[in-house]
């Protein structure tokens, strides 16, 4: 059986064969927006036909890049669901302790700029994250009111640092879709720890095959399908 931790060599490693990647100018376009601490954080925003949409964040895994979440994006623009995919602050771990968990400010700064934007609804906001994005998402998730509802793949109860049980409790009774390989040890045993006695809406998706975080969506399109299902039926 393969254990998928929080590593971030083991993350880096499995960037190369993830979700194919289309032209820019096919799929959506790149933006700016600034974080809280200053520095300037970018995305690929994808934009629902009908306007004003529902709009979610896509947040990658440790060594990807807003590029490996094209097309997830492109899904959900495709269902009226506007997209944008972020890149992270960094392509490896910090080596300041609590660095990593700062992380969350970029995908703050991302709802901020999507909740600021004239064609898209606010009120229907959703975060999607993938591996330790997985984690930043709930983290933001669980603090943010505006997030009305939440996708998790391949997430922990512990990255590095950056710890997601008391997020989710805060998240409360708002809906959540988790997903992991079978095996994938920690991420399976962390779904079934968030998953007893939810104060709302947990729903579960397993695979069987042996990936992690966006590999996982990768190799199982049926995967993406559920996740831009779950953001129409919550958003």
């Amino acid at each position: 059986m393969m254990k998928f931790a929080g590593s971030g060599v083991l993350s880096a490693l499995l960037i190369c064969s993830i979700l194919p990647v289309q032209p820019v100018a096919a799929a959506g376009r790149l933006v700016a927006f600034r974080a809280a601490d200053g520095h300037s954080a970018t995305g690929l925003l994808m934009e629902a036909s009908q306007r004003p949409a529902p709009a979610v964040v896509l947040v990658p895994m440790l060594g990807a890049s807003k590029d490996e979440l094209q097309a997830v994006g492109q899904r959900l623009a495709e269902a009226n669901i506007t997209a944008l995919a972020i890149d992270l602050p960094g392509s490896s771990v910090p080596g300041e302790a609590g660095a990593l968990a700062a992380w969350n400010g970029d995908v703050r700064a991302a709802l901020d700029y999507l909740a600021s934007r004239p064609e898209v609804r606010a009120t229907a906001l959703g975060v999607a994250g993938a591996s330790l994005g997985a984690n930043l998402a709930a983290v933001v998730a669980g603090s943010d009111p505006r997030v009305r509802s939440l996708a998790l793949v391949s997430p922990t109860l512990d990255y590095r640092g950056v710890r997601i049980e008391q997020a989710m409790r805060q998240y409360g009774a708002r809906p959540a879709l988790l997903m992991a390989s079978l095996k994938d040890s920690y991420s399976a045993r962390s779904i079934r720890d968030l998953t007893k006695d939810p104060p709302g809406t947990r729903e579960v998706r397993w695979s069987e095959a042996s990936a992690h975080g966006l590999v996982l969506l990768a190799r199982e399109p049926d995967l993406v399908r559920a996740l831009v299902e779950w953001f129409q039926r919550t958003l």
